[in-house]
């Protein structure tokens, strides 16, 4: 295992001194203008601009499940991976344009109290206990222990060490408050994609010059025509990634769910644009929307580099081990083989993003706590002081939670990326339909919201142990049903999974809500209109060019 030069650790340091630096001056000039409301703290009212909007929502959601996890499945799978960061930017440009407006004309903060303000306290109180748990036992502690993996893996320190360092980093981080978050991360976002941009460039050039040549196109060239099978966004039923990204499901089926339920459902990741106005925060999502097409640029080519590499037996006995063991190890790995310098601008990047996830998941556990449970059901007469302080309490609490139990989870034996999806993917589709449904059918009962909370998590659980009990094998011919290589059981696609107990929790919605209506029970609608939905010309003009390079990416690498 090699570790940092004094030169890498000194372009880490700069990258430190910078955050560290421009947060207090954020954190200070805040102060100075006597800004100290709980809104202020969780959601930086009024203060992001665009730009920050949208970095914050990249720097926020990638982090060490993009850099190491889907890293490895690019090694494992190729270029399919890249669906869950290309479907997200049309996803992105949908949230700006259906969900966003509803959200800000109802004055909707968090999640929870979108469901109160639709539904009723007792859905809203559910989901918040649920989304803490979720986000503090899957999000945080995945992204602590595989952030920790990655550093340990290049900078040689001590697991324990590493782990600790990025949860106090990240806790003073958010201790500043959102907006402190939201315009730190704009540096976080320089330094993540550069860096990501320059690791990618040397892994490719060193795929060419182990071919006799140089250059990053050459590389790619060799890349794709030796290694072809890792460039397919569609995957036929034979790959043995199917179970992963089944065929077109991933443009016609769950990966909507995926997708939708996360940039338009989700607190970690809304609570950036809901604190600005409607073409603000519109604007900032629109960019994020443009940075999530760059990304599988510097987290999945850099693993089909690995696979390559691996494949022409470029790597030492031992790295080499250490992919073949767990495919998650190949990022590390590969930011091993860079020079002094580079690889501590590439240990930076990865630093920034675990950083500024860590601190936007810990900033949204906090908000759902304070706003939604603690203010509500514990001290409804607390002052703003007292709600900033509980916020920064569960903040420091919820960190130290990450750090005790992500080493007993089982993190490192599922692959990261497939670990939060796994978990997050068994209440998604019920939570898609009951938001999907709270924002534009009217009718939609509370009765109905509380049986797709609990009532798709458990048809969710069926489909995953059907296999078990029933013969599944002629789902295959229709391409619902593929044989898993570990368990030998014909099991349904992951994403298949989601899009069927979608369907049903839409269908048991409707009867439901249509029955409740039947007996005079009343729901509380949101204020929706049409003239909420319009765009601006430049926002149109946007959108469509993000559809464009859709259409092109995936006939290209169909």
């Amino acid at each position: 295992m090699k570790e940092l030069a004094i030169g890498d650790w000194v372009v880490f340091l700069i990258y430190f001194v910078i955050v560290a630096a421009y947060g207090l001056w954020v954190y200070n000039r805040k102060k100075v203008v006597g800004v100290s409301s709980s809104k202020d703290y969780f959601l930086a009212e009024g203060s992001l601009t665009w730009w920050a909007i949208g970095a914050s929502l990249i720097a926020s959601n990638i982090s060490a499940e993009q850099f190491v996890a889907m890293s490895g499945n690019g090694f494992t799978m190729g270029l399919a991976i890249s669906t869950y960061e290309w479907m997200a930017a049309l996803t992105l440009v949908i949230v700006a344009v259906f969900f966003i407006p509803v959200y800000l004309k109802n004055k909707i903060f968090t999640m929870p109290q979108f469901l109160h303000q639709r539904y009723n306290s007792t859905v809203a109180m559910i989901m918040a206990v649920f989304w803490l748990l979720l986000y503090v036992i899957v999000n945080l502690t995945s992204i602590l222990y595989l952030g920790a993996i990655a550093i340990h893996g290049i900078s040689g320190i001590n697991f324990g060490v590493c782990i600790g360092l990025l949860a106090v980093v990240s806790i003073i981080i958010t201790l500043g408050g959102m907006k402190v978050i939201g315009f730190t991360d704009v540096i976080q976002v320089f330094f993540l994609i550069l860096g990501g941009l320059v690791t990618t460039y040397i892994a490719v050039n060193q795929v060419a010059e182990h071919y006799g040549q140089s250059g990053l196109m050459s590389g790619l060239k060799l890349m794709h025509d030796n290694y072809n099978d890792h460039f397919h966004m569609i995957l036929d039923r034979d790959n043995k990634s199917y179970g992963d990204l089944p065929g077109l499901t991933v443009l016609l089926g769950g990966m909507w769910i995926v997708n939708l339920n996360y940039w338009g459902c989700n607190q970690y990741i809304t609570q950036r644009a809901l604190g600005a106005d409607l073409k603000t925060a519109r604007g900032g999502i629109l960019f994020a929307a443009f940075l999530k097409l760059l990304m599988p640029v510097i987290v999945v080519l850099p693993g089909i580099a690995a696979y390559v590499l691996f494949k022409e037996q470029v790597f030492d006995p031992q790295s080499a081990a250490s992919v073949g063991e767990n495919a998650d190890n190949a990022y590390p790995v590969l930011l091993n083989l860079l020079p002094s310098g580079i690889k501590g601008l590439a240990f930076a990047a990865l630093t920034a993003a675990v950083v500024a996830s860590l601190a936007g998941k810990a900033n949204s556990i906090a908000t759902i706590f304070t706003l939604d449970i603690y203010k509500k059901k514990i001290n409804p007469e607390a002052s703003e002081k007292n709600l900033v302080t509980v916020g920064k309490a569960t903040v420091v609490i919820a960190m130290a939670l990450g750090v005790i139990i992500s080493p007993f989870l089982g993190i490192d034996k599922k692959g990261g990326f497939q670990f939060i999806q796994e978990y997050t993917g068994f209440v998604s589709p019920g939570i898609f339909a009951m938001f999907f449904l709270g924002f534009f059918w009217k009718k939609a009962s509370s009765n109905a919201a509380l049986f797709a909370t609990i009532g798709g998590f458990g048809i969710s659980v069926f489909f995953k142990f059907l296999p078990k009990f029933a013969d599944l094998s002629g789902l295959y011919n229709i391409g619902f049903a593929y044989k898993n290589a570990q368990s030998g059981l014909w099991e349904i696609p992951f994403l298949d999974r989601m899009g069927i107990t979608f369907v049903l929790c839409m269908i048991a919605m409707i009867v439901i809500s249509l029955i409740d209506a039947s007996r005079g029970k009343k729901t509380n609608g949101l204020e929706v209109d049409s003239s909420m939905f319009k765009t601006t010309g430049g926002f149109a003009a946007g959108a469509l060019i993000i559809i464009g390079i859709l259409v092109a990416l995936y006939t290209v690498f169909y």
